[in-house]
């Protein structure tokens, strides 16, 4: 009998199994490269802070002061934070503010430096390695440092206290909204300034790297807003050298008008026709400003004319009218210096011939100079008062006229000749 031996192949491909598999032992691998020097570094890490001898080396009265410290620290912190405050606002009631404002800015500050000082006391008796023990000091040196740069950043409202006080005492002061400007700008500036410290002292970073990449930002950003910096600079110079406050009236490349506010990039004035105009103050600050309200005085200058044919005691009459206007009750009050009566007083002369007028010159100051409009009212009354008394003395006023002599006037009769043919006057 013969038999067949049929073999059957139970195994299927192992081709796209084994293709996977070699992927993810890849994967695996790939991952393995990538956790061993995290994993390194973690093991380093421990075993240089060695814990286990932190526990050994320090005993149970190591730790309890430790505890001590820190709970005393905590304790007198907030302590010294109600101190400081309850003497802020008993300075402050007495109306002593800057002295307010240097306890009230010490707060925070005092608080956090006590509880620095508790954690540098307990952690100075501890027995610690090299690394944990520079990484405490680091630590406790970098909380005093917050401190220090936090009651620097309280006490610049010192600044703002000292504007606004120079603000008020200034009736015509500068614009307020310099203030808060002023205090976020140094307030920033002590912030970098202590950035930049602890990252130097408490954890020796080299800054120059630093300070070359903020200086070259810097001169990008300058360099791309040179006209608004213009500006700022433009405000910051009016501020300090003050040609004019709000509330003045001023003129400026023919805008004359009262500035209602002093920007940070623009001056508004409000022009006497309502419209009000944006000047950039680094304009300002390059072209000349007349600040009307700078004046001691309003000066008027008024030219009298009357007729040629006014006789010379009318004339002298005319003159006697103006200068006992100006000297009555009335008006002297107004244009009359009483502390000094000598200060331009009124002037009153007959001092030109006109081509068809004579001319008697006026010159008078009205004080104060706080009032344009009053100064015009005051104009008035004198000019209504003057057209009066001139009415009741029978003085004309001039106005440019053209005068024809013509034969048969009574007063100005004209002299004829007769003449001949042969040119010769008839005997």
């Amino acid at each position: 009998m013969a038999f067949s031996v049929i073999t059957i192949n139970v195994n299927p491909p192992t081709t796209q199994p084994t293709s996977v598999l070699s992927h993810g032992v890849h994967k695996s691998g790939a991952l393995h490269h990538a956790i061993h020097p995290l994993r390194s570094f973690y093991d380093t890490f421990i075993k240089q802070i060695d814990i286990s001898h932190l526990f050994t080396v320090n005993g149970w009265r190591n730790w309890l002061v430790l505890l001590i410290a820190i709970f005393a620290g905590v304790a007198l912190g907030r302590f010294a934070g109600v101190l400081m405050e309850r003497l802020s606002r008993r300075l402050a009631a007495r109306h002593w503010h800057v002295q307010s404002l240097l306890f009230e800015g010490l707060v925070g500050p005092a608080n956090l430096w006590v509880v620095a000082m508790g954690l540098f006391i307990g952690l100075g008796q501890l027995h610690m390695s090299g690394l944990l023990a520079a990484a405490s000091r680091r630590g406790v040196l970098l909380l005093f440092a917050i401190a220090v740069f936090w009651y620097v950043f309280n006490i610049v409202s010192i600044v703002e206290h000292g504007l606004k006080h120079f603000a008020s005492r200034h009736e015509q002061g500068f614009n307020t909204q310099f203030i808060p400007i002023i205090r976020k700008t140094l307030r920033i500036f002590v912030a970098i300034i202590g950035v930049l410290f602890i990252m130097q002292n408490v954890f020796d970073r080299d800054i120059g790297s630093w300070l070359a990449g903020l200086g070259i930002a810097g001169l990008a950003v300058s360099l791309a807003a040179q006209d608004s910096l213009k500006n700022v600079f433009g405000s910051l110079t009016i501020f300090l050298d003050r040609p004019f406050f709000v509330g003045n009236s001023i003129i400026y490349q023919g805008f004359t008008g009262t500035v209602e506010e002093i920007g940070f990039r623009s001056t508004r004035v409000r022009q006497l026709d309502g419209s009000l105009v944006n000047i950039p103050n680094s304009d300002i600050v390059n072209n000349s400003v007349c600040n009307l309200a700078n004046r001691p005085y309003f000066r008027r200058i008024l030219n009298v004319t009357i007729t040629y044919d006014t006789p010379a005691a009318k004339i002298t009459q005319a003159i006697e009218i103006i200068r006992s206007l100006l000297a009555s009750e009335t008006f002297a009050g107004s244009i009359i210096n009483p502390d000094n009566p000598t200060d331009n007083p009124p002037r009153v002369f007959f001092n030109d011939f006109n081509a068809d007028s004579l001319n008697i010159l006026v010159n008078y100051c009205y004080r104060p100079t706080t009032d344009w409009w009053a100064f015009v009212a005051f104009n008035e009354r004198f000019n209504l008062a003057l057209f009066e008394a001139y009415d009741k003395a029978g003085i004309e006023f001039a106005f440019p006229t053209r005068t024809l002599y013509l034969a048969g006037d009574a007063k100005r009769q004209l002299a004829l000749r007769m003449l001949g043919n042969d040119g010769q006057q008839p005997g």
